[in-house]
């Protein structure tokens, strides 16, 4: 039997990913991913086996993976972000039975937007997809009501594709019954990548024509504020 390793590659910028998930990908036979991730990392996939395909290829990516490791092969089968979120780890570990497998976790995009924006999730936060593929959209409704109402930071990934083009206008409608219009917004494009875009403006003033799936919105909580063009979430610090 070989190993998979399910390696969170963050940003799919070599610096920005840990010395572990590096290491994974080079000691590899094959690296498995999603066509998009896998060209983010081709200076590390000299002299490897690679199998790629496209969105909604996952399932096939892990059979992929587990069918090369049960020949005797290492794999990384690799996850932008970090592959415990809405990646990879989870199918593998699901259908992976009688075989070593070690998960590299990362930077998810939550973090590598806020990074970009200050320090908006300072205090409780959560995630939430807008993507119903896989999730019934009753559910993802029930949660954004839910973490408005507690006044969590929200990160809202997945939020606009050509198949869903109002979910986020619909989401943040449910928001601002919970929120002040002048609440922080951060909409962050391809995060640490190239052609990032950073955006920081206010529940009230989103565009949602700047939005599509590369984008991350982190919504303030009532206590967020804007200073010297960066949001802040206050943790309660005394100084």
């Amino acid at each position: 039997m070989g190993k998979i390793y399910v390696v969170s590659i963050s940003s799919g910028n070599i610096l920005d990913m840990s010395n572990r998930a590096v290491k994974a990908i080079r000691d590899s036979d094959v690296v498995v991913g999603y066509t998009g991730y896998v060209s983010l990392i081709e200076e590390l996939l000299k002299d490897k086996e690679v199998y790629s395909n496209s969105m909604k290829g996952e399932i096939e990516r892990c059979r992929y993976a587990i069918k090369r490791a049960r020949e005797g092969k290492k794999v990384s089968i690799i996850s932008s972000g970090d592959a415990g979120l809405y990646g990879m780890a989870g199918p593998i570990f699901e259908m992976a039975e009688d075989l070593e497998v070690e998960y590299i976790p990362g930077i998810t995009a939550a973090f590598l937007a806020a990074s970009q924006l200050g320090a908006p999730v300072m205090h409780d936060m959560c995630t939430i997809s807008l993507s119903d593929l896989l999730t019934p959209f009753e559910v993802i409704e029930r949660r954004i009501k839910s973490a408005a109402e507690a006044d969590f930071v929200i990160t809202l990934y997945n939020p606009k594709s050509l198949g869903r083009i109002n979910h986020l206008q619909y989401a943040i409608n449910i928001i601002r019954l919970y929120r002040r219009d002048d609440t922080p917004v951060g909409i962050v494009k391809n995060a640490l990548r190239k052609n990032q875009k950073v955006i920081i403006t206010t529940i009230k003033e989103i565009d949602y024509d700047l939005v599509d799936m590369s984008t991350v919105l982190i919504i303030g909580n009532s206590q967020t504020y804007i200073k010297d063009g960066y949001m802040i979430t206050p943790r309660g610090y005394k100084y």
